[in-house]
């Protein structure tokens, strides 16, 4: 074997959601080989490459970013209190039109090392409209130095100037094909499987019925992910009716871009008819409820969408609608938004939280035969929790609600990924963090002094 993570506590999220004590993970190459009984494993694998005392710890299955912006790491801040028209007009952007691939993989760094600390082993970038072309290859690169487990949504825009999209970041449909066929071609399914290219329309009111005619049949052709934002707001429903002639959700329909390859991202304004739909097509969702509240976009219906067998994600969206990557940080917020929003204590439990960052957000991806849970044949995608690396996360009863409810980064002791061990005992393995922290600050102030219109920066921030 190559690594074993002997004696913790096992938080599977497999088919009969089992919590084994005192089990030990076999990895071999980049998969769970066995899992066991501590003593038995230990017994039956001796010759072990690596081994890590997990005694007194929480394992749990890697969690599943299903959506943000990872240039926007460099916002955090720049966005806050703001009403969404200004957020978009003297921010986002402005800061996207002036990015370089140099930004790009920054910020992409930066959130990642950030994603990693809060156990996230897989993450969905959807890379905005491009004002250049390399912007997504800045991305991947940072995906393969860290060895996170990435998906490149390739962003695009053609249309939506009247609605207030800056034109510098929309570009014609020849350029967007040419350009998504070649991120496909050449990194889609790459480095161990670890890196996939996704189609990222921005949103239905930013594209062109043909544009997004032509995504959906690459990314069938090329059997991978069709992934838009959809109603996080009234005014995306309503500019989608101008342009197309009909609300978002039903734009696809008409369109038949169906199936369980689609991934819809916030979904905060479906109505019942849009829910029926999406369950009858197989719809993923992916639910950002920390910028949903950020922005004030108002409170998704996931407990109805789970109540009808809809698979629903989680996702922390960019940076500057959240101010973090922390998906443990979300996991709390989903519980308790939608506990107030039902006025129902038990409307979501840790358990479904838990569910819905791990095996449900692989599902969203597609990807659900390989990571999600803690099983043999699986990727060896998880972490390992130290609940006594912190008073907040102490005592422990209840594994999931340690996690859920009372845990931060700073009980994030151990990552491995695709059988990589990224960081270990709270120590980047993959990076110099020293330096990524440093760069991103530099970055984030390049960016912030290139894009003038930008109004929110320390040197200009008025006490509100």
């Amino acid at each position: 074997m190559d690594v074993l993570i002997e004696n913790g506590l096992l938080v599977t999220v497999n088919k009969e959601r089992e919590i084994l004590e005192h089990h030990s993970i076999a990895v071999q190459g980049n998969r769970i080989a066995e899992i066991g009984p501590a003593e038995m494993i230990a017994s039956k694998f001796k010759d072990v490459r690596k081994k890590i005392d997990a005694a007194g710890k929480i394992v749990f299955p890697g969690l599943i970013n299903t959506h943000t912006h990872l240039f926007q790491t460099l916002l955090k801040g720049l966005g806050d209190d703001m009403a969404l028209a200004d957020w978009l007009a003297t921010m986002t952007f402005p800061s996207a039109a002036h990015l370089t691939p140099e930004y790009v993989y920054a910020a992409a760094m930066l959130g990642c090392v950030e994603g990693i600390r809060s156990g996230t082993t897989t993450v969905l970038d959807y890379m905005y409209p491009h004002s250049m072309q390399g912007l997504s290859d800045g991305v991947i690169e940072a995906f393969r130095t860290l060895k996170i487990r990435g998906i490149l949504g390739r962003g695009m825009m053609n249309t939506g100037e009247e609605f207030g999209v800056d034109p510098r970041i929309m570009q014609d449909s020849r350029t967007i094909e040419k350009d998504v066929l070649r991120l496909v071609r050449k990194y889609h399914a790459t480095e161990n499987g670890r890196v996939s290219v996704w189609l990222a329309p921005a949103a239905i009111w930013s594209i062109t019925g043909d544009l997004l005619k032509l995504t959906w049949s690459i990314a069938c052709e090329y059997g991978t992910g069709f992934t838009v934002h959809i109603s996080e707001t009234p005014f995306d429903r309503a500019a989608s009716e101008k342009l197309h002639g009909l609300p978002d959700v039903e734009v696809l329909g008409k369109l038949n871009i169906l199936g369980p390859a689609v991934l819809m991202v916030h979904c905060v304004h479906l109505t019942g008819k849009d829910i029926d739909m999406a369950r009858a097509n197989d719809l993923k969702v992916s639910h950002n409820p920390v910028s949903n509240m950020y922005l004030s976009s108002g409170i998704a219906p996931v407990t109805q969408m789970l109540g009808k067998g809809i698979t629903v994600g989680l996702g922390t969206d960019g940076a500057a609608s959240n101010n973090s990557q922390d998906m443990i940080e979300v996991m709390k917020t989903t519980a308790l938004l939608h506990k107030v929003a039902t006025m129902n204590p038990v409307a979501i439990s840790a358990e479904t939280v838990l569910e819905m960052a791990t095996i449900d957000g692989a599902k969203a991806i597609g990807m659900e035969d390989e990571i999600g849970s803690l099983e043999a044949g699986k990727k060896a995608d998880f972490f390992i929790y130290d609940p006594s690396r912190s008073a907040k996360s102490t005592p422990v009863f209840n594994p999931v609600s340690a996690l859920v409810y009372t845990g931060s980064q700073m009980n994030v002791e151990t990552v491995v990924i695709d059988g990589n061990i990224v960081m270990e005992d709270g120590k980047l393995l993959s990076a110099d963090e020293e330096m990524v922290i440093k760069d991103g600050q530099k970055t984030a102030d390049d960016l912030a002094q290139k894009s003038g219109s930008i109004k929110n920066k320390y040197r200009s921030w008025k006490w509100r």
